[in-house]
């Protein structure tokens, strides 16, 4: 017998649009120059591909049902829907959803959906709704839960659920929480680190709903300087079919362009900055710069530099176009 949960993502919307509202009217009467606030485009992006989404989903989950609801009825298991039971697969589901979200990151096939939602570089509440089209690559995250028991329409729930905690936490308007609810939830501060842009906040705090797990697997940092939101490449477009596909795009361009199977495997399956070893030897037959002189701006004289020496193969090819 299906299980009878509540539509939580449904009965969320009200309250989606009335923070959004508050927020946008927040930076209105008190602007923050240091924020990254509201952008027109930008946040009609993030609703479109929201809008789009949800379409997709639908397309997503009739393949994804059917396997598991196949693995379902294969497991001898069964798990009920009580109050405590419920708890326990959130907690579960949660555990499975920082292993996805890790995964997302990491392999750079799984990074080409997630980047959709990381591609804003404004950070606010409507970057929680940009969220990808192509998100069939999600669901072998969660085959054990089926496997131990749990019906898919409960998954189901505590999916939504873990989606309608993160929308509060794309805020710059919350500031850092009482050290207890720090330690141990997802906040806006530890998921405005996950969007930065710098080196050192890149792939950290994974968690949806609970951050003990990143601190359990060395992948939290906290927040200290201010994050610059967005990719370490960013795509100059709002066209939200581009925002959808720029890194299956770029993924093909950089297959097409590998040397070996190898190195095609690396640029699918590797992680998004991946680059292959130089070939042995191929440093010596690059062509050493002659010296250049190089002269200040109202300077007296030039002043000679000296050439750099060749540093890799890696190095002198064109970069590879996908973003991080």
């Amino acid at each position: 017998m299906e299980p009878n949960l509540p539509d939580v993502v449904l009965w969320s919307i009200p309250a989606f649009v009335l923070l959004t509202v508050i927020e946008m009217v927040s930076y209105r009467f008190h602007p923050d120059e240091d924020a990254a606030g509201y952008e027109t485009k930008d946040a009609a992006t993030s609703l479109t591909m929201g809008l789009g989404s949800l379409g997709f989903d639908l397309l997503w989950k009739i393949p994804i049902l059917a396997v598991y609801m196949g693995v379902y009825e294969l497991t001898p298991l069964r798990v009920p829907v009580l109050w405590w039971t419920v708890l326990l697969m959130l907690l579960a589901q949660d555990f499975f959803y920082y292993w996805s979200h890790r995964g997302h990151h990491v392999i750079r096939i799984l990074w080409a959906c997630h980047v959709v939602h990381h591609s804003s570089r404004k950070f606010n509440l409507t970057t929680a709704l940009r969220q990808p089209w192509t998100s069939a690559t999600v669901w072998p995250f969660y085959l054990p839960l089926i496997a131990c028991g749990v019906h898919p329409a409960a998954l189901a729930f505590c999916q939504s659920a873990n989606l309608v905690y993160q929308f509060w936490v794309h805020t710059e308007r919350v500031g850092k929480l009482p050290r207890p609810f720090e330690y141990v939830l997802n906040t806006p501060s530890h998921h405005r680190v996950h969007h930065a842009s710098q080196g050192g906040y890149l792939d950290r705090n994974y968690g949806g709903i609970l951050i003990v797990w990143d601190r359990m697997f060395g992948s939290f940092a906290a927040e200290t300087e201010r994050p610059v939101y967005g990719l370490t490449k960013n795509i100059a477009t709002h066209n939200p079919l581009r925002v959808a596909t720029h890194e299956y795009a770029a993924i093909a361009r950089d297959v097409r362009a590998a040397g070996s199977w190898s190195e095609r495997a690396g640029r699918v399956f590797r992680g998004p900055g991946w680059q292959p070893a130089p070939r042995p030897g191929a440093e010596a037959a690059l062509p050493v710069p002659a010296p250049v002189s190089v002269r200040a701006a109202g300077g007296p004289a030039p002043v000679r530099a000296e050439a750099p020496a060749p540093a890799s193969v890696t190095a002198a090819a064109p970069a590879p176009e996908h973003t991080r």
